[in-house]
C-alpha cells in the first residue's frame, strides 16, 4: 500500500480531517480532532502510525516482526509503526479501522453523538 491509497482509507471515515501540525512532512488524520493516524511523508520504506490496544500491540509486533514495530516517537505502548509496502493491504486496513475505533471509543459523549449526526 502507498501513502495516498492510506490517504484515502483515512479521509473516507466519518468525521475525519487531515492536517500538517507539527512539520510539512508529517500528515495527521483526526477524528473530531483527536489523532488516529500519522503518515511520515519522507520516510522511506513508506511507514504510519496507528493506535492500537495494547496487548493486540504487542502480538502484532511478534507477528510481523520488523514490519509493526513500536511507534515512532510515539507512547510505544499504545501506538504502532506499520511498514506500508511489506503488509498486506487487508491487515492495513483492519488495523486502521482498530485505531480509529478506539480513538473514537474515546471521545466523550458529546463529540461521539456530534460524529454520529454527521451525514
Amino acid at each position: 500500500m502507498n501513502v495516498e491509497e492510506l490517504r484515502q482509507l483515512c479521509i473516507r471515515k466519518k468525521g475525519v480531517t487531515e492536517e500538517f501540525p507539527f512539520d510539512e512532512s508529517t500528515l495527521v488524520f483526526k477524528v473530531m480532532g483527536k489523532m488516529f493516524a500519522l503518515v511520515a511523508l519522507e520516510r522511506l520504506p513508506p511507514q504510519c502510525n496507528l493506535k492500537c490496544d495494547p496487548e493486540k500491540a504487542i502480538e502484532l509486533r511478534e507477528a510481523y516482526d520488523g514490519e509493526i514495530i513500536p511507534g515512532y516517537h510515539m507512547s510505544k505502548k499504545h501506538w504502532n509503526t506499520l511498514m506500508l509496502e511489506s503488509l498486506p493491504p487487508e491487515l492495513i486496513q483492519e488495523l486502521l479501522d482498530h485505531s480509529y475505533d478506539l480513538v473514537v471509543s474515546g471521545l466523550t459523549k458529546k463529540l461521539q453523538n456530534e460524529l454520529a449526526a454527521l451525514p
